[in-house]
Order: C-alpha cells, then sequence, then structure tokens
C-alpha cells in the first residue's frame, strides 16, 4: 500500500490551514481553492472521495467534537427552530430541488432527481462550524446551525435511501419511507440512550488518562457503528453520546479531560483540512464522463440547481421562523421578535460540504436488472458544483454580511463580568471548605503551606476581576497579561537550569522528564489562571 498520497493530502491541508489563520479567508475556503488548483498540476495523486471511508470513519468523529462542545441546554432551548431545520428542511430541501431538477433536466427521472434533491440537501457540520467560528456569530444563530449541522445529516442519509431504493427499482413506497425515516430516527436515538450511561460510567472508572483517552477516540466510532448494525441512524447514535459526555465532561478525570482536549482538538483539525482539501481534490474526478453534458448544458444545470437550493433555504426558513409566532402566544411571551436579520443569517449560512459529495460518491453505477444509474455523473456533477459555489459565494459573502447587517455580537465585557461572579461564588465554597479541612487534624498542614492553598485562592479569585482593570501604561500589558509573562520567564528560567544539569550528567534523563513535566503543568495552570 502507498502511504505517500495520504501523507500529502494531511500535511498539504495541514499546512494550508494553518496558512489560512494568517488571512481573512476562511480555511475552509482556501483549503477548497487550493484542492481545485492542484487537482490539475501533473504528478498529483488521483483522490477520489470513497463513501465508504468518509461516512463512517470521518464523519463520526467530526460529528463527535461538533456534539461535545455544543451545549446541550442550549440546544433545549433552541429545540423548535433546530427541529424545524434539521428534519422539515431538509425534507423540503429534498422535494424542491428534486423536483426543480426534474422540470430544468430533460430526460431527467423524477426518482434521480430526488436522489439529487436528498444529496443537496443537509448543510454540512463542518463547513457550518467552521465559518461560525471564524466570523463570530451571535450565540443563537450559532447555537442554531450547530444543531441543525448535527442531525440534518441523519435525515438527509434516510431520505436518500428511500429515494435511491425507488430510483434502483426497489419498489419503495412513501408510506415505506416514512416508515423507515422513523425507525431510523427512534432508532439511532435509542441506541445513542443505551450506550451513553455505561460508557460515561467506564470514563469515570478508568484509573488511566491513556485508556481513558484511547476510549474517548472510540466511542464514536462505537455508537456509529452499533446504530449502523441495528440499521438505525449512526449520526443520531453518535450525536445523542456525545452531548450526554459533554454535558457530564466534569465527573471526568482532569488529566483526562485536558489530554482529551489536546487530543481532540488535533484530529478535528486535520480531517476537517483533509475534507474540505478533498472536496476541491474531485474536481477531474468529476468532471470525466460528463458526455452529453459537457459545456454549457452542463453549466446552465449548475447554476439552476446552485440557485434552488439557495433559494429552498429562505423560502424555509422565513415561514418556520415567524408562522409559529403568528400561531402561538405562548412563544410570543417567551421569545423576544425576531427581526428579518437573523433568519437572512440563518439562510444564508446553509454551506453544503464533504457529506453531500460522499452521499453522491455512494450512488450505485447500475440498477436492478443491469442498466446503467440514470445521469449518474451529472448528479456527480451537480453536487460538486452546488457545494463549491455554496462555500464559496456564500462563505465568502457571509463575513461581509454580518458587519453590513450590524448583527449584535457577544458582549466580552459581560461575559467577563458573569465569569467573575462565579469565580467569586465558587472561590468562596472552596474557601469554606478549607476551613473545613484544615480544622481536621488529619490534613495538618505547616502555616507556609495552608498559607499557599489561601494565596492560589485568592489569585483564581482575582485573576478575572484584573481582566476588567486598566492596562500598564508603559506595556499595554493588562495585569493578567504581565503576570503571565513573568510566570513564564520564571518557569524559563528554571527549564534551562534543569537542561543544563542533564547535560552535566547531575541528572539523567528521565528525572529531566519528571521535572519539566511538573513545569509544564504549572505552566499550563499559570496561563489558565488568566486566560
Amino acid at each position: 500500500m502507498n502511504v505517500l498520497p495520504l501523507l500529502l493530502l494531511v500535511a498539504g491541508s495541514a499546512a494550508v490551514a494553518g496558512a489560512a489563520r494568517r488571512t481573512p479567508v476562511p480555511a475552509p475556503l482556501l483549503l477548497v481553492a487550493v484542492g481545485l488548483a492542484i487537482s490539475y498540476v501533473p504528478g498529483v495523486p488521483q483522490y477520489t472521495l470513497a463513501p465508504g471511508i468518509v461516512l463512517p470513519l470521518v464523519l463520526p468523529p467530526l460529528l463527535y467534537t461538533a456534539a461535545t462542545e455544543s451545549s446541550y441546554l442550549d440546544l433545549r432551548a433552541q429545540l423548535r427552530p433546530v427541529a424545524l431545520l434539521s428534519v422539515g428542511y431538509v425534507l423540503f430541501a429534498t422535494l424542491l430541488v428534486g423536483w426543480a431538477a426534474y422540470l430544468i433536466i430533460p430526460d431527467l427521472p423524477l426518482t434521480a432527481a430526488l436522489v439529487l434533491g436528498a444529496v443537496v440537501a443537509p448543510p454540512d457540520a463542518v463547513a457550518a462550524t467552521a465559518v461560525a467560528r471564524r466570523v463570530g456569530l451571535p450565540s443563537r444563530i450559532t447555537t442554531i446551525l450547530q444543531g441543525e449541522s448535527l442531525v440534518n445529516d441523519a435525515t438527509a442519509i434516510t431520505a436518500y435511501k428511500v429515494a435511491l431504493a425507488a430510483a434502483v427499482g426497489e419498489g419503495a413506497t412513501w408510506l415505506g419511507g416514512v416508515r423507515e425515516f422513523l425507525l431510523a430516527a427512534v432508532g439511532g436515538v435509542v441506541v445513542g440512550l443505551l450506550l451513553m450511561v455505561p460508557i460515561h460510567w467506564l470514563r469515570t472508572h478508568l484509573k488511566e488518562a491513556l485508556l481513558q483517552n484511547t476510549l474517548s477516540l472510540l466511542i464514536p466510532y462505537v455508537a456509529y457503528g452499533a446504530a449502523e448494525w441495528a440499521h438505525a441512524s449512526g449520526v443520531l447514535a453518535v450525536v445523542v453520546v456525545a452531548l450526554y459526555l459533554g454535558y457530564h465532561n466534569w465527573q471526568v478525570d482532569f488529566a483526562t479531560r485536558l489530554q482529551e482536549e489536546a487530543v481532540w482538538k488535533m484530529v478535528a483539525f486535520v480531517l476537517e483540512s483533509a475534507v474540505f482539501a478533498l472536496i476541491g481534490l474531485q474536481l477531474p474526478f468529476v468532471l470525466r464522463g460528463l458526455g452529453q453534458y459537457e459545456g454549457t448544458r452542463a453549466a446552465w444545470y449548475a447554476v439552476a440547481v446552485f440557485l434552488v437550493v439557495v433559494v429552498s433555504r429562505f423560502v424555509w426558513v422565513y415561514p418556520a421562523t415567524f408562522l409559529p409566532r403568528m400561531l402561538s402566544a405562548r412563544i410570543r411571551q417567551r421569545e423576544e421578535n425576531p427581526t428579518w436579520k437573523g433568519p437572512f443569517i440563518i439562510a444564508w449560512a446553509g454551506m453544503r460540504g464533504v457529506v453531500s459529495l460522499a452521499i453522491a460518491f455512494s450512488i450505485p453505477r447500475t440498477v436492478h436488472g443491469g442498466g446503467p444509474f440514470p445521469d449518474r455523473n451529472l448528479i456527480l456533477f451537480l453536487t460538486f458544483t452546488t457545494v463549491i459555489g455554496t462555500l464559496v459565494v456564500q462563505g465568502l459573502t457571509l463575513p461581509p454580511l454580518i458587519r453590513l447587517l450590524r448583527l449584535p455580537g457577544r458582549d466580552p465585557q459581560a461575559e467577563t463580568l458573569a465569569e467573575a461572579n462565579a469565580q467569586a461564588q465558587a472561590s468562596r465554597a472552596a474557601e469554606q471548605r478549607l476551613d473545613e479541612l484544615l480544622n481536621d487534624e488529619r490534613n495538618a498542614l505547616p502555616p507556609p503551606l495552608a498559607e499557599r492553598l489561601r494565596t492560589v485562592l485568592e489569585r483564581r479569585r482575582n485573576a478575572v476581576w484584573e481582566r476588567l482593570g486598566s492596562v500598564n501604561p508603559v506595556t499595554g500589558e493588562t495585569a493578567d497579561d504581565t503576570y503571565r509573562r513573568l510566570s513564564r520567564q520564571m518557569i524559563g528560567a528554571e527549564r534551562e537550569v534543569f537542561v543544563r544539569l542533564r547535560n552535566h550528567r547531575y541528572i539523567d534523563d528521565e528525572m529531566l522528564r519528571t521535572l519539566l513535566r511538573r513545569l509544564d503543568l504549572e505552566e499550563a495552570a499559570a496561563y489558565r489562571e488568566t486566560a
């Protein structure tokens, strides 16, 4: 097996994603653009997007990271708009885009057109999360988009299976499609509910951080595989388990949390970068075999389908936002009246991504009876152009659009004040607990050590308030910044001494690693106190 193409893909996409952080262009867009450009460079390996790899191997960890970082409480508060988008909109887009493609493209069967509709219906979890982080959307809009992107893949995959069954001649009916959708959805949720408690119990009872992190890497695949084995939705199973584990993550050992954060950030970064690079690299493969649709006709169909996809989201989002308020007095009393700006951003933020391409590539080449699947290459091409079109057009225009509409963003001052008040309450509880412990003769400490505990507690209590204070007129630093800088320089001086002692053979390498790890933990603690 030649691993060089895989290494080139991972290393190249990571380098481009890293470079994107120094540019105003979001990393997903730059990765797609570079992939498109490189796809025609002579000697570049041919990368084919295999659905057998993307859906079971790449999608579960990306969904898992997105779900564990999401807020269960915020998602529950936004359950209605999330459900209307992740289920209602995906089914609506499947039907509308499929019907429009059937009318626009001559000789395209309705069943094949509905397959296309299901393929391009779901906005992508990776694209939505990546762009939302970059542009700083208001928290409610970010919650809705993230919640939608966690569940809509399950809806789209199920709708695709139903449409595909009809297209290949398996005699699918509307009633059968509804039954399959309900079984997949309910089954996925049930599998997630069955797995989440024992997995959490195992995470809290494993004593070694290494074993706990190994389990963490396996969890999304276990949930996805178990649900798919039961013919249920693996996507929903992963999301249910991840939301539960994220909500109860505070119960896990601190060493596990620190390692997990670093490990999953690296995994998400590598997978997201490679995924968007793969999208661009598919261009030669998609263009190959268009046959009678090459040239102007194919371009016209691509533009038409792209416009229908974009317009369909606006057609759904505005009624889904305002109709429930018109019909329910309870909603009007409980929720603030939304303006037209929020729904506009939600509608415009519907970028498509790798999931659509992976589903499209899974379309079989033949139907029952041995005949070719109708217009399979055209469906691949239209999926590719829709993904590229939404990423480029909507992704590039979303940041300036948000600035133009002047949406109220997050208030850093208010958030810091809330953090300071929370820390003050926690510090009072910790101080009271410390007094109780020190009054027990079994916990007797020398006065300097007891005072050190109180000093650390006082420092943690004051750190957040200091961020609200004035800056140093000489350096322009806050007290936080100065504390962090001095702490690092002190630790750096110790580190240099330890290395020099090792070099002079006064201590060995094993002792050096022990001492450096202790300094690393102290530096991390100092940084987190003031971060």
